[in-house]
């Protein structure tokens, strides 16, 4: 109330987002997202498109290139729009209501539902596997495996984003043990003389525009996540510093991860037996 008994209106309060991801947890969010089916499921893809050991390792690196320049392009919108919403938001803000209800319209429909089963299944057919070596895994029990996975996953990321942060930290952590599990084998195998497959390495190399390109497409799907702390902006600390420093640490860790493990994958197993595979980690260990 002012000093002439005039009544004022209080001042409007805004909800904000909690910002509760720092650096080693947005570093864990594009890592985590990143790392998954698709370094177990793409490199036999890779291979069969460009036909050679040496090709698909310049495949991985160059996938490992794109991502990060438009990781970086994508930084800096986020440190210009600080708000939540990634890809939404950034059309919402510049171009319009009408294309932006469409691009959530058509991934909430279609592009993040496939993505989402894509992964589930990839990750249930590795569960299942280790119970069925010696013969064929039931589509039922794969598919069964995959919906708990997803639903759990909603669970947690519904409860509290401290509780999903936690997880992301434990499970990104967890892979890239794994992952560094595999590589040191295939330094092992190096080390011994398993230098047979990188001998000659781009011999029947295929070089058409189309096998290529759809190289790309099966390594990109690996790198698939890179945008994916630009979509909770306003929960990140100090997002101006916080998000292009993520950025910087993650995409360059999964590139060099990705390439150590294809070198891996190569030491252990010859490109007959690496094509063959439904499984490629199953297979080298």
């Amino acid at each position: 109330m002012r000093l002439d008994g005039e009544k004022t209106s209080p001042k409007p309060e805004y909800l904000q987002l909690k910002r509760g991801i720092g650096l080693f947890s947005g570093v864990s969010l594009i890592a985590g997202t990143m790392i998954g089916s698709g370094i177990f499921m793409s490199p036999q893809w890779v291979l069969y498109y460009v036909g050679s050991p040496g090709a698909s390792l310049l495949i991985w690196a160059a996938c490992g290139l794109l991502a990060m320049l438009g990781a970086l392009t994508y930084a800096e919108l986020g440190t210009v729009i600080k708000e939540s919403g990634g890809d939404y938001i950034y059309i919402l803000r510049n171009i319009g209501s009408l294309p932006a209800f469409l691009l959530a319209f058509t991934s909430i429909m279609v592009t993040r539902p496939a993505s989402i089963a894509a992964i589930s299944l990839s990750f249930a057919e590795y569960v299942v596997a280790s119970f069925y070596q010696d013969c064929p895994m039931p589509q039922v029990v794969v598919k069964c495996t995959a919906a708990v996975c997803i639903l759990v996953l909603t669970i947690i990321n519904c409860l509290s984003v401290r509780l999903a942060t936690s997880f992301m930290n434990i499970f990104t952590t967890a892979k890239i043990l794994l992952l560094l599990v595999i590589i040191a084998g295939g330094m092992v195998l190096l080390a011994k003389g398993n230098t047979q497959v990188l001998q000659n390495s781009f011999e029947n190399t295929v070089t058409g525009f189309g096998p290529i390109g759809l190289a790309f497409y099966q390594g990109l799907w690996s790198y698939d996540g890179w945008n994916n702390l630009n979509g909770v902006t306003e929960e990140l600390k100090n997002p101006q510093v916080n998000l292009p420093r993520a950025v910087m640490i993650a995409i360059p860790l999964v590139t060099f991860i990705y390439i150590l493990v294809n070198v891996s994958y190569f030491a252990a197993l010859n490109p007959t037996e690496l094509l063959s595979s439904d499984a490629v980690a199953v297979s080298w260990g």
